[in-house]
């Protein structure tokens, strides 16, 4: 029995060959053509260069436990958790940049990836473009500061069940424990109170298959849910602010330790 938190659904056309590794060529191959990079990237070149913000993408469905039909455009929590540990690790990485566009997905593969988030020390941005539903919305929140686009929209509704359920009291207890995590970390991590994410997850007649609401851009602001509306450019300025912060804060610390 596992729990499900997502919201629509989106059908993703099979997925492109592999772009080849930097260089352009790999051990009895020939470097990538011109023609070979359109096709595969859309573009004849790719940016290059090293960067010291290490951008992390949330698409598709968070898939967990169980793998997801190959038509689904998924993000799979055992290749994201590696790279957070990886990104935190490396010295030459001073910030993480999240970008969300997720129907939601598996519940506990989804707070396992917001508790990643939230416990890193290094400076971390969130951002919203698209949609950033159901379990996307603990990830959206994990962040030091999070934005989001003014036409994005965010889901909140209650976790559903898929698989076998058997009807006894200890069944719906166990949903409500599940859906209590959900609700503390939110909670925990933005500036939203708990009676009012409650109110929105359980509201009636907005949703036409479901009970719950969906807010747009300024009014996930006005909840307090999302710290800023903004886009790409609002968000590396936040985020680089706050490395730059937090190098002062470091160099400091150190000139006070050599006194």
């Amino acid at each position: 029995m596992s729990a499900t938190f997502t919201h629509g659904a989106s059908e993703q056309p099979p997925q492109q060959p592999s772009a080849a590794p930097p260089g352009g060529q790999d051990e009895g191959r020939k470097p990538v053509s011109a023609t070979e990079a359109i096709v595969q990237l859309g573009q004849t070149s790719v940016p290059s260069g090293e960067s010291n913000i290490f951008c992390l993408t949330i698409i598709g469905q968070i898939e967990g436990h169980l793998m997801l039909p190959p038509q689904n455009k998924t993000t799979k929590y055992e290749h994201v958790i590696p790279q957070l540990v990886a990104a935190e690790q490396n010295p030459k990485i001073e910030g993480l940049l999240i970008v969300l566009n997720t129907v939601g997905g598996d519940v506990e593969a989804g707070l396992a990836i917001a508790e990643m988030i939230s416990s890193m020390t290094k400076p971390t941005v969130t951002i919203v473009l698209g949609g950033g539903h159901s379990i996307g919305v603990p990830i959206s929140v994990s962040a030091n500061y999070s934005l989001i686009a003014e036409t994005a929209t965010m889901t909140i509704h209650p976790i559903r069940m898929n698989g076998l359920v058997i009807g006894v009291p200890q069944t719906f207890d166990y949903l409500e424990k599940m859906q209590e995590r959900v609700t503390r970390f939110v909670t925990g991590h933005s500036r939203i109170t708990e009676e009012l994410f409650k109110q929105l997850m359980f509201k009636t007649g907005e949703l036409t298959r479901d009970i719950g609401t969906t807010v747009i851009g300024g009014d996930a602001v006005k909840h307090g849910l999302i710290d800023a509306v903004g886009g790409l450019g609002d968000a590396l300025k936040e985020l680089n602010r706050r490395i730059k912060e937090r190098k002062t804060s470091s160099s400091s610390a150190e000139e006070v330790k050599t006194e």
